[in-house]
């Protein structure tokens, strides 16, 4: 039996790649103050988040189609995962608050790819009724709970199903609105281009 925690080779997603975009986010020079400026700049930040989302669509996208097994396609997300959360070196206090958001946000991501890929949601449940549970969850500081409810949304939305505008636009800021935020950037890549279903990964068996 091979270990379980045994590295699985595979270019869906790598450590250059990741340090590519924190060096492009240092030359960016991004900072909140110049309005007109920092949205051309905070583009990097956006574009940074979408690789990260196509490059788990192509995981879950293998899987789907018995090209990756379940359990491969889980240590593969989580090595992305361990990937993209890494602290990151400070750089500017602007930029390292960007940084801190994304990387909140990329967890309510990961988290519903594992929920997809684990079977571990009911197609039937409600959208809306998750999220409140989710918020409800949070204002009560049971963050397990809360981040549970938001895996089922994004596991639901991988399925096919659309994260209510009305629910969306009435979260209260904190953890679960970043986390939500995740699934958003999951279900805009998915109605942007449906090519990452054909993308081979370049996977290999290890």
């Amino acid at each position: 039996m091979p270990e379980s925690h045994e590295k699985i080779e595979h270019e869906f997603y790598t450590t250059d790649r990741w340090n590519n975009w924190l060096k492009q986010v240092k030359e960016s020079g991004f900072e909140f103050k110049e309005e007109e400026s920092s949205e051309k700049e905070g583009a990097v930040f956006v574009n940074m988040t979408d690789d990260v989302i196509l490059a788990c669509l192509k995981v879950i996208a293998k899987n789907e189609s018995n090209a990756l097994p379940a359990e491969d396609a889980m240590a593969i997300l989580d090595d992305i995962k361990n990937i993209a959360l890494t602290e990151v070196e400070p750089i500017s206090e602007d930029i390292d608050l960007m940084i801190e958001s994304l990387q909140t946000s990329l967890m309510g991501s990961f988290a519903g790819f594992e929920c997809y890929i684990s079977k571990d949601f009911d197609k039937e449940t409600d959208i809306g009724e998750l999220i409140n549970a989710a918020v409800e969850s949070e204002e009560t500081e049971d963050i397990d709970s809360a981040i549970y409810c938001v895996a089922q949304v994004g596991a639901l939305v991988l399925d096919g199903k659309k994260l209510p505008e009305s629910s969306m636009e009435e979260l209260p800021y904190g953890l679960v609105a970043e986390w939500l935020d995740g699934i958003d950037s999951i279900e805009a890549a998915m109605i942007g281009s449906d090519s990452y279903k054909e993308d081979d990964g370049e996977y290999d068996d290890a």
